[in-house]
C-alpha cells in the first residue's frame, strides 16, 4: 500500500495539509479504554491514523488499529467527527496538518495485544477516572467527548 500522505510531504515539505483520518477507541469488557503513549510527542491517545488511497474510512480505521495495536476489530460504531480549529496541530517533526478524523467506537475485537515499537512507546487500558492528562492535543477533544458519554450513561 502506498503512504500517501508521505508521497505529498516530499513535494510540499511540512506546508500545511488538509489530513484525513480513520480512528478506534478500544472498550474492553471492564469499560477501560486502550490508549498508546506515542513516541513522537509522548502524549497518549488512541489507535488512528491518515487514510491511503482507494481506501474507505472503515478500512483505514481497522488497518490503523491492527497496525498500531495487533487487535482486529469485529465490529465498528459510529462516534464522531473531530476537525475545526482545535485539530490544527503541528507535529514534532514539524508537518502541519489540518485533520478531520472520523472515530469509531469497538467493544467487539481480538488479537494479540502487541505495539507498533516505531510508533507507539506503551499499550494501556485506562479506567475512565484514570485517563491520563498527557493526551495528544488533536484528540483532546474526542477524549473530553467520550468522557462526557461515559459519564451520561453512568447516570
Amino acid at each position: 500500500m502506498s503512504n500517501y500522505i508521505m508521497d505529498l510531504r516530499k513535494v510540499v515539505g511540512h506546508a500545511p495539509l488538509l489530513q484525513c483520518a480513520g480512528s478506534v477507541i478500544i472498550e474492553n469488557e471492564n469499560g477501560e479504554i486502550l490508549l498508546g503513549k506515542r513516541t513522537d510527542n509522548h502524549k497518549w491517545g488512541y489507535a488512528g491514523g491518515s487514510i491511503e488511497l482507494n481506501e474507505t474510512v472503515e478500512e483505514c480505521a481497522k488497518r490503523e488499529l491492527f497496525e498500531e495495536t495487533g487487535l482486529i476489530a469485529d465490529e465498528l460504531e459510529f462516534f464522531m467527527v473531530n476537525s475545526g480549529p482545535e485539530v490544527h496541530y503541528i507535529y514534532p517533526n514539524g508537518d502541519e496538518v489540518y485533520n478531520v478524523e472520523i472515530i469509531y467506537l469497538c467493544r467487539k475485537y481480538h488479537g494479540t495485544l502487541k505495539r507498533q515499537e516505531e510508533e507507539v512507546e506503551e499499550l494501556r487500558f485506562f479506567a475512565l477516572a484514570d485517563i491520563p492528562a498527557e493526551i495528544s492535543d488533536p484528540i483532546a477533544p474526542v477524549v473530553r467527548k467520550y468522557i462526557e458519554m461515559r459519564k451520561t450513561q453512568e447516570k
